[in-house]
């Protein structure tokens, strides 16, 4: 790239910078001027946390700390600033002697005072004391930069009544920059401090049992092992298409035909569906396999597990989610499929043709089309009428055959699977099987899975894995296994309804540039944005522009893509397009 053209574009990147960016970037020019590098490589010897400073506090302790600069009052010689690390804040004071002993006072006045900015890192070293006030701080003898800042933090802003402004609430601002959220949120990492403590406390519960974790792969021949639209790529080298994840399933029950007793897996899946407050394309499942089990002894094992996690994330067995106090302490109550779907509609599944399941949910007032099978047309009353009825714990069981084509046949009821899928707050979180063993009984289950497919239906298996199948005729000693929704548990822990709020970095829309408004466009665009849509009359009467500066903002809303007028048989209306 020529000089001229890196001028340009240098050119181009200054003028979109704030006044406040400008400046930053003036101070980090100064700063080197000074000698001082503003992203220094060597280690920086911190000694102490603000958690262990505040814990094990001692006057006159020597301590060696580093973090951002998250509040700076200075007072002439002297400042009070705080400096957050990743366990908390801790109060820190710079007095200007204290700092520079001899006649150059630079590294105060200059330095400290007016190139250093809320949200750089620093290093200080110094001794502890209490202020007068009982407040635990730290009397800096020694600072350094560690890292500058040249866009400053969204903080919030607090006034002398104690009412906070500007804070950084907005949901899709916060997943887009999610550092800047960790940074200005301190409640928010608690969330994903607890997300690792769930997966520990899981990983302590199945090691303890001496069952074995392992890996499987991500990018796969065939997508198996669950019923989900895959995302198809392609392997240049060996020219053939391969899909991502969408289960583990068939993975781990090949490990158990090889010979290991238990076998668990956290996994990455991917599935090309639609995304709302509780899917996420990509999520991580947790899925395990036992074997000489049946899914009788997996109800038992599986609320013993989630009381276990509970106590550990939260330290007891009860959590909040929304206006529900959900208890995971064992044992659950069971309730099969037929019998919740009986108490909530009347309606008996039991022998039902396919006609007649489809005309039931046509009653039932639920949409449906002719792609749906048997076990669809089960699932979606299920769906429609009951799941959401479950907030406690509990267990749905015994499924009719067609919805569970990995699934063992129930061993009392030919048309049922042992199967149970545990419901909390009216949304699944666990599904378990006592697994389907019979090779020949399992190349039946796929067929009917392709007939399916054939008919339109999305979910449906579209492939029959021959190598698993090949797997089970070997042998597979009698297993259950179960699959828990990592995300969606979580969510029942920290008591948040979005599953953005547990991911560190949720899939968002494409970012949409920022535009440039004029004045009148600014003032048309912020009434539209909080209405979102207004008869045209009504909108041009709140924007109280004159009828040029009228005519002007909304024609260039509208070339912008950000507006939409249109007749009704009234009116003119206008939309706002996000």
């Amino acid at each position: 790239m020529s000089l001229s053209l890196c001028s340009k574009l240098y050119t181009i990147i200054m003028a979109q910078l704030s006044e406040q960016e400008l400046v930053r970037r003036e101070k980090l020019a100064k700063l080197r001027a000074l000698g001082i590098n503003p992203y220094p490589a060597d280690l920086y010897p911190v000694t102490h946390n603000s958690n262990k400073i505040k814990d094990n506090f001692k006057e006159g302790d020597k301590v060696v700390v580093a973090g951002r600069l998250m509040r700076k009052k200075v007072q002439g010689k002297a400042a009070f600033t705080e400096l957050q690390d990743s366990e908390g804040r801790i109060q820190v004071y710079f007095n200007r002697d204290e700092i520079c002993t001899g006649e150059d006072k630079s590294a105060y006045n200059d330095v400290f005072k007016k190139l250093l900015d809320l949200g750089d890192f620093i290093g200080v070293e110094g001794e502890l004391f209490t202020t007068q006030v009982g407040e635990k701080t730290v009397l800096v003898k020694d600072f350094k930069l560690l890292s500058k800042a040249l866009k400053p933090l969204p903080l919030p802003k607090t006034d002398a009544e104690g009412n906070t402004y500007d804070e950084f609430n907005d949901p899709e601002m916060r997943y887009r920059q999610r550092y800047a959220d960790l940074a200005v949120n301190p409640h928010v990492k608690e969330v994903f401090v607890k997300r690792t403590k769930l997966f520990n406390a899981m990983r302590e519960f199945f090691n303890g049992a001496g069952y074995f974790e392992v890996e499987t792969p991500v990018l796969q021949p065939i997508a198996g092992g669950a019923a989900a639209r895959p995302f198809v790529t392609h392997h240049n080298s060996l020219d053939i298409p391969l899909y991502m994840r969408i289960a583990n399933e068939l993975y781990l029950k090949r490990l158990i035909v090889g010979g290991f007793d238990g076998v668990y897996e956290f996994s990455k899946n991917f599935r090309n569906e639609g995304m709302d407050r509780t899917h996420n394309p990509e999520f991580t499942a947790m899925e395990i396999y036992v074997a000489y089990k049946d899914y009788n002894w997996m109800m038992e094992f599986c609320e013993q597990l989630l009381e276990h996690c509970a106590i550990a994330v939260n330290g007891t067995t009860k959590a909040t989610f929304g206006g529900h106090e959900i208890d995971f302490k064992a044992p659950y109550a069971r309730v099969t499929m037929t019998d919740a779907i009986k108490e909530f509609t009347g309606f008996d599944i039991t022998g039902k043709s396919e006609d007649e399941l489809r005309a039931a949910a046509i009653d039932m007032g639920i949409e449906v089309d002719k792609s749906m099978g048997k076990g669809k047309l089960i699932d979606e009353i299920f769906g429609e009428k009951c799941e959401g009825n479950y907030i406690q714990p509990t267990y749905i069981t015994d499924y009719p055959k067609e919805m569970s084509p990995l699934c063992k046949e129930h061993r009392n009821n030919p048309e049922l699977t042992e199967r149970f899928e545990l419901m909390v707050c009216g949304k699944e979180i666990a599904n378990a099987y006592s697994e389907l063993n019979d090779p020949i009984d399992q190349r039946e289950r796929f067929e009917a899975q392709l007939k399916l497919a054939d008919r339109g239906d999305d979910e449906a298996t579209q492939f029959i894995d021959e190598d698993f199948l090949r797997a089970l005729e070997y042998g597979m000693p009698p297993t259950s296994g179960m699959g828990i929704g990592m995300d969606r548990l979580i969510m029942f822990l920290t008591n948040n309804a979005s599953i953005q709020e547990v991911l560190f970095f949720p899939q968002m829309k494409p970012e949409k540039k920022a535009v440039d408004l004029s004045e009148n466009e600014k003032a048309i665009f912020e009434i539209l944005k909080k209405e979102n849509t207004l008869p045209l009359k009504d909108l041009k009467n709140q924007a109280g522009l004159s009828n040029k500066g009228w005519d002007k903002g909304i024609k260039g809303l509208t070339k912008q893509g950000l507006a939409k007028v249109y007749k009704t048989d009234d009116e003119l209306v206008v939309e706002f397009l996000s």
